[in-house]
């Protein structure tokens, strides 16, 4: 490779010659004022060059490059000294915070009042049933109310007669009972049409109201739709709180207690949890410990079936465990180094790696916790790493 020096040596070399062989002062004179205008060129393309050397070890890339190579930005997470158990997760919606809203009875759909999404109070109408089973039951109710308001009526009349005393004892005995019964049928009646949702309007509508307070998160008919009894119609949920469901193994699940910190984390987004719930019974199918803990959502920015990462701190004392993905390590040099973002792109930072921690790595020395690094992509980033190493060399 031929160095700047000595790039500049020829021309004037080549200058000299042709003044000796008489090519005339003038012309020297140019091709030496050439020579010298090229020479500060190079020398200071040489300067520009050195200072637009990037330090070795990082990689300079703005937040679109980044997002675009599909590189994610992660946090170490930071535990006790008893250690961290890291394992995918599954967001969940709170079992006592979701209901499934059914059809008691058979009929044709007349009305929905709330769409996906929509925020429903508890005892509002969510959707109006059309039946001849509806039209029964209402009509049972109003036919039990006049026996009542008849019994009633007896009643009375019996007892203004027993204290005139023309009226028995035994008829003013009677009639209070067939007022009782009354009553209670006219209750039952009521009640039966309150099991199949009651209200919507016309004698032979029902409205089916919403059990809870929540979003709607499911709906599975139509207008006109006919359904049947006990079928589906809706699904609603209080997302103010969500739950996260973990798989352990019995010996990892025998460190867990309820009330161990959970960190959920999601594509930039973090929560912290806590755990609910360590089942005593295995799953049948997967043969796992089942671990759920609940997490705060109020802001919404958890939706229910997302998958997650929860890291589960397990008791312990002394110092703090880092851990990182496992994906976030690599070995350049026979060394293991992670990608700390920087502000102008990322450094590759060597670190000494621990044990494996079920998809994180513990990481011993090399970081604080306190880093953002590369959870992902990281591939991509050794790959330009050693090709802005190869240029350099050039």
């Amino acid at each position: 490779m031929m160095t700047t020096a000595k790039r500049a040596t020829l021309p004037v070399t080549l200058a000299l010659l042709l003044t000796a062989c008489g090519g005339g002062q003038e012309t020297g004179n140019e091709i030496a004022a050439n020579t010298t205008e090229e020479v500060g060129h190079n020398e200071a393309e040489g300067a520009h060059e050195g200072e637009a050397a990037a330090p070795e070890g990082t990689i300079t890339l703005t937040s679109r490059q980044i997002v675009a190579a599909g590189i994610q930005i992660e946090r170490p997470s930071v535990a006790g000294g008893g250690g961290v158990l890291t394992l995918p997760a599954t967001i969940e919606g709170d079992p006592q915070g979701t209901q499934a809203v059914s059809a008691a009875i058979g009929g044709r759909i007349v009305s929905l009042t709330r769409n996906l999404g929509q925020s429903i109070g508890r005892g509002q109408t969510l959707a109006i049933i059309e039946s001849r089973e509806a039209a029964s039951l209402k009509a049972e109710v109003e036919a039990a109310r006049a026996r009542s308001a008849l019994a009633q009526s007896n009643l009375r009349r019996e007892q203004r007669l027993f204290a005139e005393r023309v009226s028995p004892e035994q008829d003013l005995i009677a009639a209070r009972t067939a007022a009782t019964e009354a009553n209670i049928a006219l209750r039952l009646a009521q009640q039966q049409v309150a099991a199949a949702g009651g209200g919507g309007g016309a004698l032979n509508r029902i409205g089916i109201a919403s059990p809870i307070g929540g979003q709607v998160i499911a709906r599975r008919v139509v207008l006109g739709q006919t359904v049947a009894a006990d079928a589906e119609l809706f699904r609603v949920a209080n997302l103010s709180q969500v739950a996260v469901t973990v798989s352990l193994s019995p010996a990892d699940a025998g460190l867990v207690r309820p009330g161990s910190p959970v960190a959920i984390t999601a594509g930039g987004r973090r929560s912290t949890a806590r755990v609910s719930f360590v089942s005593p019974v295995l799953d049948e199918t997967t043969r796992q410990v089942p671990v759920i803990a609940l997490v705060d959502n109020r802001a919404g920015q958890w939706r229910v079936g997302e998958p997650v990462t929860a890291a589960i701190q397990l008791p312990g004392a002394g110092s703090g465990t880092v851990t990182v993905p496992a994906a976030a390590v690599q070995s350049i040099e026979n060394r293991s180094v992670v990608f700390v973002r920087t502000p102008t792109g990322f450094k590759a930072t060597p670190v000494v790696v621990g044990q494996a921690s079920g998809s994180n790595v513990v990481i011993t020395s090399g970081l604080t916790g306190r880093e953002e690094i590369a959870g992902t992509g990281t591939f991509t980033l050794k790959a330009e790493l050693g090709k802005g190493e190869a240029e350099h060399e050039d």
